[in-house]
């Protein structure tokens, strides 16, 4: 007997909007069970606000966020913020991380993850042709005081999909 092929379903092919990623993401059980909370995520994705503070269930042995949950808070979010930011037409994957661990994470941790319009920019710009992008972004976790506990950078790769990408012709070429 064979069963039936499901396609399982994406944030991007369900339509989920920010607000509810958001809602969603607060009950997701890798996060929920880290005790990560999505504070705020924008209309367009372009900002998003995640906090972290451990506790007996979440700290490692020496009473720190665990390095693991520091990388997790920042996950996610670039590739998403690629994905409402520049729609359909890309294919937007979260393909690398490098950490700096500056100090321990003690008490409440914060991850403010912002992409500037001009990122866009500069991505639609390296991808016009089909080609592929990996674009690194920064961000820094920082403490209650405002001490940079980590710095976070993700890599993140964009291409504009095949259907989307403009064919040249040799009359096209000759007009640039």
């Amino acid at each position: 007997m064979r069963l039936p092929k499901f396609k399982i379903p994406t944030y991007a092919s369900m339509r989920i909007g920010p607000k509810f990623l958001q809602r969603f993401m607060r009950i997701w059980p890798p996060y929920l069970g880290a005790g990560i909370k999505p504070e705020y995520i924008a209309q367009d994705a372009s900002r998003s606000i995640v906090t972290h503070k451990p506790n007996i269930l979440t700290r490692n042995l020496v009473g720190t966020a665990f390095g693991g949950t520091m990388l997790s808070m920042t996950d996610p979010f670039f590739m998403f913020a690629g994905v409402y930011g520049l729609g359909k037409e890309y294919l937007v994957w979260d393909v690398g991380v490098e950490a700096k661990f500056v100090k321990p994470g003690r008490g409440k941790i914060t991850a403010d993850m912002q992409v500037a319009d001009e990122t866009w920019d500069l991505i639609k710009t390296k991808t016009a042709n089909g080609e592929k992008y990996l674009h690194w972004f920064d961000v820094e976790i920082t403490d209650e005081q405002d001490d940079v506990v980590a710095i976070i950078r993700r890599q993140v790769y964009f291409r504009r999909k095949p259907q989307f990408v403009e064919q040249l012709t040799p009359e096209s070429e000759a007009h640039k």
